[in-house]
């Protein structure tokens, strides 16, 4: 199951509600690229499919694909901020390796 922090849950649902019109959710997925195998994708999303789990914090309906939950098993999303900038960090215990530049990985 994907977790998702009080912080990145507050900064996904304050910029849900910019948008016009409201999507329905949130759509966390792993997809294929970058120089370590897979990268994480996230977007906004109105429909989900039959295969979808739909997970829920604070209200906010998180759906991640069938495939992509088993890359997702115990992964805490936050929302950072830091000197660097802001984002999203994933932190997922069952990474083995990320690229030089981390915004991918290998399982």
């Amino acid at each position: 199951m994907i977790h998702l922090t009080p912080t990145a849950v507050g900064k996904v649902k304050e910029i849900l509600a910019s948008q016009n019109p409201q999507p329905t959710g949130l759509r966390v997925a792993v997809v294929g690229g970058g120089c370590s195998g897979f990268q994480y994708h996230m977007a906004f999303e109105n429909n989900t499919t039959g295969m979808d789990q739909v997970y829920e914090f604070e209200g906010l309906k998180v759906f991640v694909d069938q495939m992509s939950e088993m890359y997702l098993s115990d992964v805490e999303v936050d929302y950072v901020e830091t000197l660097e900038g802001a984002g999203f960090k994933f932190n997922n215990p069952n990474v083995k390796n990320t690229c030089g530049c981390g915004s991918s990985f290998s399982v």
